[in-house]
Protein backbone atom coordinates (compact mmCIF):
# COMPACT_ATOMS: atom_id res chain seq x y z
CA UNK A 1 0.00 0.00 0.00
CA UNK A 2 1.22 3.52 -0.78
CA UNK A 3 2.20 5.80 1.69
CA UNK A 4 0.57 9.19 1.62
CA UNK A 5 3.99 10.78 0.74
CA UNK A 6 4.20 7.90 -1.87
CA UNK A 7 0.85 8.66 -3.44
CA UNK A 8 1.26 12.64 -3.71
CA UNK A 9 5.04 11.70 -5.29
CA UNK A 10 2.86 10.09 -7.57
CA UNK A 11 0.07 12.02 -8.92
CA UNK A 12 1.76 15.66 -8.24
CA UNK A 13 2.63 15.97 -12.16
CA UNK A 14 -1.25 15.42 -13.22
CA UNK A 15 -2.40 16.74 -9.92
CA UNK A 16 -3.50 20.30 -11.45
CA UNK A 17 -5.12 18.54 -14.33
CA UNK A 18 -6.90 16.02 -12.56
CA UNK A 19 -8.51 18.46 -10.04
CA UNK A 20 -9.54 20.78 -12.93
CA UNK A 21 -13.11 20.48 -13.57
CA UNK A 22 -13.29 20.33 -9.31
CA UNK A 23 -11.17 23.83 -9.12
CA UNK A 24 -13.01 25.61 -11.19
CA UNK A 25 -16.75 24.15 -11.00
CA UNK A 26 -16.44 24.26 -7.05
CA UNK A 27 -13.13 25.08 -5.35
CA UNK A 28 -12.40 28.17 -6.68
CA UNK A 29 -15.42 30.27 -5.68
CA UNK A 30 -14.84 28.91 -1.70
CA UNK A 31 -11.66 29.19 -1.15
CA UNK A 32 -11.63 32.98 -0.64
CA UNK A 33 -13.78 31.89 2.11
CA UNK A 34 -10.56 30.64 4.05
CA UNK A 35 -8.52 34.16 4.33
CA UNK A 36 -11.82 36.14 5.05
CA UNK A 37 -10.45 38.68 7.65
CA UNK A 38 -7.14 37.26 7.91
CA UNK A 39 -4.11 39.09 8.09
CA UNK A 40 -0.40 39.24 9.39
CA UNK A 41 1.71 35.58 9.15
CA UNK A 42 -0.55 32.64 7.97
CA UNK A 43 0.41 29.29 7.76
CA UNK A 44 -1.17 27.16 4.71
CA UNK A 45 -1.00 23.61 5.88
CA UNK A 46 -1.09 21.05 3.25
CA UNK A 47 -0.25 23.47 0.36
CA UNK A 48 -0.51 21.27 -1.88
CA UNK A 49 1.15 22.54 -5.64
CA UNK A 50 -0.32 26.06 -4.45
CA UNK A 51 -4.30 26.38 -5.25
CA UNK A 52 -4.72 28.99 -2.34
CA UNK A 53 -2.00 31.46 -3.74
CA UNK A 54 -4.44 33.66 -5.50
CA UNK A 55 -6.23 34.21 -2.70
CA UNK A 56 -3.45 34.81 -0.30
CA UNK A 57 -4.90 38.31 1.56
CA UNK A 58 -2.42 41.07 0.18
CA UNK A 59 0.45 41.91 2.58
CA UNK A 60 0.12 38.48 4.56
CA UNK A 61 3.56 36.55 5.02
CA UNK A 62 2.48 33.15 4.39
CA UNK A 63 3.84 29.63 5.08
CA UNK A 64 3.34 27.09 2.98
CA UNK A 65 4.34 23.29 4.32
CA UNK A 66 3.29 19.94 2.72
CA UNK A 67 4.98 16.05 2.60
CA UNK A 68 5.92 16.25 -0.85
CA UNK A 69 8.44 17.76 -2.34
CA UNK A 70 6.77 17.24 -5.47
CA UNK A 71 3.70 19.34 -4.42
CA UNK A 72 5.76 21.88 -3.15
CA UNK A 73 7.77 22.53 -6.70
CA UNK A 74 4.84 23.36 -8.30
CA UNK A 75 3.73 25.71 -5.58
CA UNK A 76 6.81 27.30 -6.01
CA UNK A 77 6.13 27.31 -10.14
CA UNK A 78 2.61 28.24 -9.72
CA UNK A 79 3.64 31.45 -7.06
CA UNK A 80 6.56 32.91 -9.35
CA UNK A 81 4.01 32.85 -11.81
CA UNK A 82 1.41 34.48 -10.07
CA UNK A 83 4.55 36.67 -8.88
CA UNK A 84 3.42 36.38 -5.23
CA UNK A 85 6.06 35.29 -2.06
CA UNK A 86 5.69 32.57 -0.31
CA UNK A 87 7.76 30.48 1.85
CA UNK A 88 7.42 26.31 1.50
CA UNK A 89 8.31 23.93 3.40
CA UNK A 90 8.58 19.83 3.45
CA UNK A 91 6.75 19.15 6.92
CA UNK A 92 4.68 16.50 8.43
CA UNK A 93 1.70 18.48 9.75
CA UNK A 94 1.64 16.01 12.82
CA UNK A 95 5.90 17.41 13.32
CA UNK A 96 6.05 21.26 12.41
CA UNK A 97 9.59 22.08 12.72
CA UNK A 98 7.88 25.80 13.30
CA UNK A 99 8.16 27.89 16.30
CA UNK A 100 5.36 28.30 18.99
CA UNK A 101 2.69 31.00 18.71
CA UNK A 102 4.10 32.04 15.41
CA UNK A 103 1.20 32.46 13.30
CA UNK A 104 -1.55 34.48 13.52
CA UNK A 105 -3.93 32.36 11.65
CA UNK A 106 -3.90 28.97 10.00
CA UNK A 107 -5.93 27.33 6.73
CA UNK A 108 -6.32 23.93 5.67
CA UNK A 109 -8.12 23.22 2.79
CA UNK A 110 -9.21 19.31 1.90
CA UNK A 111 -6.10 18.04 4.29
CA UNK A 112 -7.82 16.56 7.18
CA UNK A 113 -9.92 14.49 5.00
CA UNK A 114 -6.81 12.77 3.51
CA UNK A 115 -5.44 12.30 7.38
CA UNK A 116 -6.75 9.19 8.58
CA UNK A 117 -8.44 9.58 11.83
CA UNK A 118 -6.00 8.70 14.36
CA UNK A 119 -3.59 11.75 13.18
CA UNK A 120 -5.83 13.94 13.14
CA UNK A 121 -5.67 15.27 17.01
CA UNK A 122 -1.79 15.55 16.83
CA UNK A 123 -2.53 17.41 13.94
CA UNK A 124 -4.77 19.81 15.30
CA UNK A 125 -2.50 19.87 18.75
CA UNK A 126 0.26 20.83 16.00
CA UNK A 127 -0.86 23.54 14.11
CA UNK A 128 -2.73 25.03 17.45
CA UNK A 129 0.80 25.20 19.07
CA UNK A 130 2.14 27.18 16.01
CA UNK A 131 -1.06 29.67 16.66
CA UNK A 132 -0.93 32.65 18.74
CA UNK A 133 -3.41 32.38 21.63
CA UNK A 134 -6.37 33.25 20.35
CA UNK A 135 -5.58 32.27 16.79
CA UNK A 136 -7.83 31.09 13.94
CA UNK A 137 -7.91 28.09 11.76
CA UNK A 138 -10.04 27.23 8.98
CA UNK A 139 -10.80 23.88 7.61
CA UNK A 140 -12.62 23.49 4.15
CA UNK A 141 -13.31 19.56 4.41
CA UNK A 142 -15.19 16.84 2.25
CA UNK A 143 -18.06 15.27 4.65
CA UNK A 144 -20.17 12.12 4.00
CA UNK A 145 -23.09 13.78 1.95
CA UNK A 146 -26.95 12.93 3.68
CA UNK A 147 -28.81 13.27 0.34
CA UNK A 148 -30.10 9.99 -1.05
CA UNK A 149 -28.37 11.35 -4.67
CA UNK A 150 -25.16 12.87 -3.51
CA UNK A 151 -24.63 9.83 -0.93
CA UNK A 152 -24.58 7.06 -4.00
CA UNK A 153 -22.28 9.63 -5.79
CA UNK A 154 -20.48 9.61 -2.96
CA UNK A 155 -20.16 6.19 -2.70
CA UNK A 156 -19.03 5.64 -6.36
CA UNK A 157 -16.47 8.37 -6.38
CA UNK A 158 -15.06 7.00 -3.51
CA UNK A 159 -12.56 4.27 -4.37
CA UNK A 160 -11.11 6.62 -6.47
CA UNK A 161 -10.67 9.34 -3.95
CA UNK A 162 -8.96 6.84 -1.77
CA UNK A 163 -6.60 5.60 -4.82
CA UNK A 164 -5.65 8.77 -5.96
CA UNK A 165 -5.43 11.15 -2.98
CA UNK A 166 -5.88 9.26 0.20
CA UNK A 167 -9.13 10.75 1.03
CA UNK A 168 -12.45 9.77 2.62
CA UNK A 169 -15.95 10.72 3.34
CA UNK A 170 -15.68 9.36 6.90
CA UNK A 171 -13.48 11.47 8.72
CA UNK A 172 -14.64 12.85 11.79
CA UNK A 173 -12.79 16.00 11.76
CA UNK A 174 -15.21 18.52 13.98
CA UNK A 175 -15.08 15.48 16.90
CA UNK A 176 -11.12 15.68 16.63
CA UNK A 177 -11.19 19.77 17.07
CA UNK A 178 -13.23 18.97 20.48
CA UNK A 179 -10.76 16.25 21.24
CA UNK A 180 -7.96 18.53 20.65
CA UNK A 181 -9.29 21.10 23.16
CA UNK A 182 -10.20 23.31 20.60
CA UNK A 183 -13.48 25.56 20.00
CA UNK A 184 -15.20 25.54 16.83
CA UNK A 185 -16.78 29.20 16.07
CA UNK A 186 -18.58 28.34 12.83
CA UNK A 187 -19.26 25.33 10.71
CA UNK A 188 -21.36 25.21 7.73
CA UNK A 189 -21.67 23.55 4.33
CA UNK A 190 -20.53 25.52 1.59
CA UNK A 191 -20.93 23.20 -1.35
CA UNK A 192 -24.63 21.54 -1.21
CA UNK A 193 -24.17 19.08 1.56
CA UNK A 194 -21.00 17.87 0.79
CA UNK A 195 -18.12 20.50 1.77
CA UNK A 196 -18.16 22.23 5.24
CA UNK A 197 -15.98 25.41 6.36
CA UNK A 198 -14.94 24.80 9.96
CA UNK A 199 -13.34 28.03 11.95
CA UNK A 200 -11.23 26.56 14.66
CA UNK A 201 -10.17 29.23 17.59
CA UNK A 202 -6.81 28.38 19.83
CA UNK A 203 -7.75 29.57 23.74
CA UNK A 204 -7.27 33.36 23.75
CA UNK A 205 -5.57 35.14 26.39
CA UNK A 206 -7.00 34.32 29.73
Amino acid sequence: MLSTLDRYQRIAPFYDLLDLPFEYGRYRQIRPLLFDGMSGRILDAGVGTGRNIPFYPQGAEVVGIDQSPAMLARAARHARELGRTIELHAMDVTRLSLPDKSFDAAVASFLFCVLPNDLQVPALHEIARVLKPGGTLRLLEYVRPKGAIRAAIARLWEPWMKWAYGAGFDRKTEEHVIEAGLEITETRFVVDDLIKLISVRTDPIR
